[in-house]
């Protein structure tokens, strides 16, 4: 019986990826490869060419960027993949995880929307666009265990894929 893991979602499975795996022995996280060449603008670039002459905010304008891993992940009930960045990242790239650190739960594997594709979401606040190459590792999962209050009580099933369970 499978415990916790990797797989490559469908529409990766020939795209040559590379399921996450842990650097040495003691490393906690397995790392993450990006699927696909993208690019994150400089915030900053946004800033200022949104900020001249446009009628939409721009808050509404200025997005993190998601970045596909092609890799779908399946867990215990009573556990998730923790979604951390690369430490080099913000010191040598300027990028963050937009969210800070992600959270992927047990049931949004194989889920209807998009079969749990993992995507990690980066905002780049340095001064240069930063173009991820595929097969760069651009992040790391770490599988943990979570805890449950007496009073446990949830509001429904999943019904969908990223951010699906945002209100």
């Amino acid at each position: 019986m499978k415990k916790r893991g990797f797989e490559r979602v469908t529409s990766f499975e020939n795209k040559e990826i590379q399921l996450p795996v842990r650097a040495t022995h003691h490393a906690a996280g397995y790392d993450f490869e990006a699927a696909a060449d993208v690019v994150i603008p400089s915030i900053w670039k946004q800033f200022l060419s949104r900020a001249i002459g446009k009628e939409q905010t721009i808050e509404k304008k200025i997005k993190p960027v998601l970045v596909p891993t092609g890799i779908k992940a399946y867990m215990g009930e009573d556990e998730f993949l923790q979604l951390a960045n690369r430490s080099s990242n913000p010191l040598k790239r300027f990028l963050v995880l937009s969210n800070g650190v992600g959270v992927i739960d047990s049931d949004y594997y194989n889920n209807e929307d998009n079969e749990g594709h993992i995507m990690f979401q980066f905002t780049n606040f340095g001064l240069r666009d930063v173009t991820i190459k595929k097969g760069e590792r651009i992040g790391q999962g770490i599988f943990l265990p979570f805890l449950k209050a007496d009073q446990d009580a949830t509001t429904g099933e999943r019904t969908g894929g990223f951010g699906s369970s945002d209100n």
